[in-house]
């Protein structure tokens, strides 16, 4: 392969690359911003680690994918689920232990990284979703920074920004190569004249 095909497939590689990224950021941006907060993607939530509680089954600062089609009442020992705490805070642990009475379920629940349980039991209704396994490291900082004015700006502009310039790039040096090559043209012509 000659260096001006490597370079070619270099440059339609980069195009794509920088293309993907704006895309992606656009859709991490306008997803957050819909969903007050944090994306969902194909139907699972995605929740940002804040502590490290669960750790090492996740890390502060990864993000991890929480199925919110559940049954609140079915779960068992060793489930990781998500619920609230409180009206304003999410958590997930893992559910040590289940008490059924009648109707009621109430679980119990730890973080692998706490050295007790939790203090209050769970009620099933507080249940708002089930761990499903999948985990993106550090991930979760770069959601936190997307909802912010500055993050937001950031990775919809500087992306869009390095598109447009390496685009601008090409077209100059592909302009450059046309009035190489005319000039050529031109002298070959003027030669074969005289």
């Amino acid at each position: 392969m000659s260096g001006k095909k490597i370079l070619s497939v270099l440059s339609t590689l980069l195009n794509i690359l920088l293309f993907a990224v704006l895309v992606s950021m656009i859709f991490l941006v306008i997803s957050a911003k819909a969903s007050g907060g944090e994306p969902n993607i194909f139907g699972y939530q995605i929740k940002t680690v804040l502590s490290g509680s669960m750790e090492p089954t996740f890390k502060t600062g990864s993000v991890i994918a929480v199925n919110p089609d559940i049954d609140n009442k079915t779960f068992q020992k060793g489930d990781i689920v998500t619920f609230m705490k409180d009206k304003d805070t999410l958590v997930t642990h893992r559910i040590i232990d289940v008490q059924k009475t009648g109707n009621n379920v109430i679980y119990h629940t730890k973080g692998d990284n706490n050295d007790g349980p939790d203090m209050d039991p769970l009620l099933a209704e507080n249940v708002v979703g089930e761990y499903t396994g999948i985990t993106i490291p550090y991930l979760g900082k770069m959601i936190t920074f997307a909802n912010s004015q500055l993050g937001a700006v950031f990775l919809l502009i500087v992306p869009g920004v390095l598109l447009i310039l390496y685009s601008a790039f090409t077209i100059w040096k592909t302009l450059g190569q046309f009035v190489d090559n005319k000039e050529v043209k031109n002298q070959t012509t003027k030669q074969e004249a005289q």
